[in-house]
């Protein structure tokens, strides 16, 4: 009779410890969007105001008044500035699209880049270039044409007869298209004259260098729109990690929502490497950095934003690392995309 009546209480116990632990999550998830929000703009602060051409604090804010000050505004306005905030909604979409593709396919190396859609993205907007003439954002047609081509071979090359797509196939036919998105677009280079050659370089690696107000305002567009849908099928594929049948019994619909999450996915990432080329390993990186700062809860806004403090911050050293040569952006991401991603494999070993 007495366990009957403690019951209530010790369930309400319960109940108020698991509040309590949610409470701890949401303000951790917070506090880690807090920071990399703060560290974006810190980076951002030291593109636009240090380096070869430092530029002051009063000054900046007095260019961005409409002040003409000799050299600072030019240098402002027409290439740090620029540079920086095409790094960071790039590095957002990125990001963001880094995080769906892990939370679709579950892998640690489930990103964009890995897979060939960057790639396929990159041979569309040459082929645009080589074939139409396309250029500026003319080219994202091209991109996305790409990377849809890109996104339906490898899912042709993965689906199972009884469950679908599967993951480590999905990787396998990734790897593969990123290949050939590869050597189509070395054909396409070669195929060009040499002025068009130099200019379609960028999609080899990527860079910020042809930062403009017009890729800004497209890309910035394209986030407006897809980062909070990419973040609504984020959440609603939480119940599939626990299962199918379990996700379906709690309303969840998964198939719908994953094919709905690759879709967003790969427009975030095609969108983004037609304005800045295909910048290695950052939608790779964003997810694992993010997923350890909010100790194992995945946020793809925490995805997100880590993914424009990675852009705009190898952007720093990709012009200023050398004392009289701007690297592309892409090159120093790949450098430090290529031994995490080996740190990510030793780890899913480990782990198996």
């Amino acid at each position: 009779m007495t366990a009957v009546l403690d019951r209530p209480a010790e369930l309400a116990e319960t109940g108020q410890v698991v509040r309590e632990l949610a409470a701890r999550r949401r303000r951790r998830a917070l506090l880690v969007v807090v920071g990399l929000a703060a560290a974006l703009l810190a980076v951002m602060a030291v593109r636009v105001l240090l380096g070869r051409y430092t530029v002051t604090v009063p000054d900046f804010v007095a260019i961005l008044g409409g002040a003409t000050i000799p050299g600072a505004t030019f240098v402002v306005m027409e290439d740090k500035l620029p540079r920086a905030v095409l790094g960071v909604v790039a590095g957002l979409a990125f990001g963001a699209s880094g995080a769906l593709f892990r939370r679709v396919l579950g892998n640690p190396l489930a990103s964009p880049d890995i897979l060939g859609i960057s790639h396929g993205a990159s041979a569309g907007a040459v082929a645009g270039m080589a074939l139409w003439g396309l250029r500026g954002v003319a080219i994202i047609p091209a991109a996305l044409i790409g990377s849809g081509i890109a996104l339906a071979i490898v899912l042709a090359a993965s689906a199972g007869r009884q469950s679908g797509i599967v993951g480590q196939r999905f990787l396998i036919g990734g790897v593969a298209v990123a290949a050939l998105g590869t050597a189509v677009v070395t054909q396409m280079i070669a195929r060009m004259p040499l002025s068009g050659a130099q200019e379609a370089t960028v999609w080899t690696v990527g860079s910020l260098s042809g930062a403009s107000a017009e890729r800004i305002a497209w890309l910035g567009i394209a986030l407006l729109v897809l980062l909070p849908l990419g973040g609504w099928l984020h959440a609603a594929l939480r119940p599939a990690q626990l299962g199918p049948e379990l996700a379906v019994g709690l309303g969840s619909r998964p198939v719908p929502t994953r094919a709905a999450a690759l879709g967003v996915g790969t427009v975030l990432a095609a969108v983004a490497t037609a304005m800045a080329g295909p910048l290695s390993f950052v939608a790779l990186l964003s997810t694992p950095i993010a997923t350890a700062l909010g100790r194992g809860r995945v946020s793809i806004l925490a995805s997100a934003l880590t993914g424009a403090v990675i852009v705009v911050a190898a952007d720093v050293v990709a012009s200023e690392a050398l004392s009289s040569v701007d690297l592309p952006t892409g090159v120093v991401t790949g450098a430090l995309g290529a031994p995490a991603m080996l740190w990510i494999l030793l780890r899913s070993r480990k782990v198996a």
